[in-house]
C-alpha cells in the first residue's frame, strides 16, 4: 500500500467528489482514479460506490479511512523520532492548555521548563477542551493540560491538582444587592463558551436538572482572556476557574456568585496518547508534571 495513495484516498473520502479532490490536490482525475484502483487491487475490495453525482465510502472504505489516519499518524511520529535521534536534540514540545487556565498555569511552568532545558523549543496551543482533545487524538499535540473528562482507552492521564469553576459577576452586579438563590440567576444574560465545551454543558445541566431555564447566552466566545473585562463592565454572568478569578479580580472588579449548586469541582490532568512517541523534551516535561505538577501548578 502506497502512502501517497492513502493520502489521496483520505481527501477523496472527505470531499466525496473526484473532481473536487483533483482540484484540491492539483492532480488529474485519471491519476486519482488510478490511485484508488491501486488501493482497491491491493485490498481486494471496492472502497467507493456511486451515490448520485457523488461517491461515498463502502463499509470497507470507512474502515480504511479510520485505519489510514492512524497509519499516517504513526508514520509521522516515526519520522519525528528518527529526526530527533539523528540530530541528537532534545526536540520540540507541542503542548495544549485549556484556555480557562492558561494564564494561571503556563508562565510558571514554561519558566521552570526553560530553566532546566534552555535548548528545547515549545509550541503552545491555547484553546477550548474539545478542540484540544481533537488535536491530541490527531497527533497535532503531544500532551494537553485540561480538566479531566470521561475515560478513553486511547489516552493516558496523570492528575495534577484539584480545581473549581464558579459563577462570577461584576462586584457592582444587582445580584449582590440582596440575598439570592439559583433561580435568581435566570434573570440575567451570560457570556459562555460553546455548548461543546464540558464546563458549558455542566453549568447548563445545573439549571436543566432543576427544571429551570438554561442560561441565556448573550455572548458566546472562545476567548477566556476577554471574559473578565466583559463581565466587569456589564451585568453579564459567566463561569470561570477559581484561579482565574483570583488572578484578575483585583484589576477587573469581579466577584464570585457563591452558590453550592454552581460550584464545579474538577481535577486538572495532563493527557497523552497511549503508546505515542514523545520527544526527549516532551518526556522531560511529562516527568516534571508528574513529579512536581501539584507544586508548580496547584
Amino acid at each position: 500500500m502506497d502512502l501517497r495513495d492513502l493520502a489521496y484516498f483520505e481527501i477523496i473520502a472527505e470531499l466525496g467528489h473526484l473532481g473536487r479532490a483533483a482540484q484540491k490536490l492539483n492532480r488529474s482525475q485519471p491519476a486519482l482514479s488510478k490511485s484508488i484502483q491501486r488501493l482497491e487491487e491491493s485490498l481486494g475490495t471496492r472502497l467507493f460506490e456511486r451515490d448520485g453525482r457523488r461517491i461515498k465510502l463502502t463499509p470497507v472504505g470507512e474502515l480504511l479511512k479510520v485505519r489510514g489516519k492512524q497509519l499516517q499518524q504513526s508514520v509521522a511520529e516515526t519520522q519525528r523520532e528518527i529526526r530527533d535521534f539523528a540530530n541528537g536534540v532534545m526536540g520540540n514540545i507541542r503542548l495544549g492548555c485549556a484556555a480557562s487556565m492558561a494564564d494561571h498555569l503556563l508562565p510558571h511552568l514554561t519558566a521552570t521548563l526553560l530553566s532546566r532545558a534552555p535548548q528545547i523549543t515549545l509550541n503552545l496551543v491555547i484553546g477550548q477542551d474539545d478542540l484540544l482533545r481533537e488535536s491530541l487524538f490527531s497527533g497535532r499535540l503531544d500532551m494537553v493540560i485540561c480538566p479531566q473528562y470521561e475515560a478513553d482507552p486511547l489516552l493516558q492521564f496523570h492528575a495534577l491538582f484539584d480545581d473549581e469553576a464558579v459563577v462570577v459577576a461584576s462586584r457592582h452586579h444587582p445580584l449582590f444587592s440582596a440575598s439570592y438563590e439559583l433561580r435568581d440567576l435566570c434573570q440575567y444574560q451570560w457570556v459562555l463558551p460553546a455548548s461543546t465545551v464540558p464546563a458549558r454543558r455542566w453549568i447548563d445541566n445545573v439549571f436543566q436538572s432543576r427544571d429551570l431555564p438554561l442560561p441565556q447566552v448573550q455572548i458566546e466566545t472562545t476567548s477566556i482572556s476577554l471574559l473578565p473585562r466583559l463581565i466587569g463592565e456589564t451585568n453579564l454572568l459567566s463561569f470561570l476557574a477559581r484561579e482565574t478569578l483570583e488572578d484578575v479580580k483585583g484589576v477587573t472588579h469581579l466577584r464570585e456568585v457563591r452558590l453550592k449548586e454552581t460550584t464545579m469541582k474538577r481535577t486538572i490532568v495532563v493527557f497523552v496518547r497511549a503508546g505515542a512517541y514523545l520527544s526527549p523534551a516532551a518526556q522531560m516535561l511529562l516527568s516534571v508534571l508528574k513529579d512536581d505538577g501539584t507544586i508548580l501548578l496547584g
